[in-house]
């Protein structure tokens, strides 16, 4: 199949609730054939967005003024058929270098902002999230989704869904037999969407 899924993964802990829900539904999608590229971005250099437009001047790529760890993930992200951001929930949204890329990511592969309106980059790239929260989903990680599905919207992406999974508190194990099944069932859904 040799579809290719890229993730961003926004967590700050290498082997926290996020990664751990994370791993059945990587594992899941490399044996359906998919290729998976995971960016930790706590490890990346990722600058927050300075607005400065600089990427409008040129519509064939993103173009950034700015030398950082977001110039692979441009290319990565652009040659992916998936992408899944992966994060766990900070005051009801994503992770702060989550939110950065996010931004950078929007100005320079959307060039909407010059002097005339260019086109999306992003446009018919799938996306879907996978989020960790200490309250139930519906109050824990909705916004986030909701301003996800909007960002979708903007950007001319095809948003695909979401799995957002709760810890109960800290002296309760996270994952179990429940959580790793949704997590590989959300993975079996998306891979249909990424052959069409």
């Amino acid at each position: 199949m040799n579809r290719k899924v890229c993730v961003l993964m926004g967590s700050p802990h290498p082997d926290g609730n996020t990664a751990s829900l994370l791993s059945p539904l990587v594992r899941r999608m490399e044996k359906h054939g998919c290729a998976v590229t995971t960016f930790h971005l706590y490890d990346c250099d990722i600058r927050p967005c300075i607005a400065c437009r600089a990427c409008q001047t040129d519509w064939e790529r993103p173009n950034c003024c700015q030398c950082d760890g977001m110039q692979e993930i441009f290319d990565v992200v652009l040659s992916s058929d998936l992408l899944i951001l992966a994060t766990p929930i900070f005051s009801w949204y994503c992770t702060p270098p989550m939110k950065a890329a996010l931004d950078r990511m929007v100005y320079a592969l959307c060039k909407y902002y010059g002097g005339k309106r260019g086109p999306s980059l992003l446009t018919g790239k799938k996306l879907a999230l996978l989020s960790t929260c200490g309250y139930r989903p519906q109050n824990g990680s909705d916004l986030w989704e909701t301003g996800m599905q909007r960002y979708c919207r903007h950007t001319q992406m095809q948003y695909c869904g979401a799995i957002a999974e709760r810890h109960l508190g800290y002296d309760v194990p996270f994952m179990d037999d429940g959580k790793s099944e949704r997590a590989e069932a959300f993975a079996d859904r998306l891979v249909p969407l990424i052959l069409n």
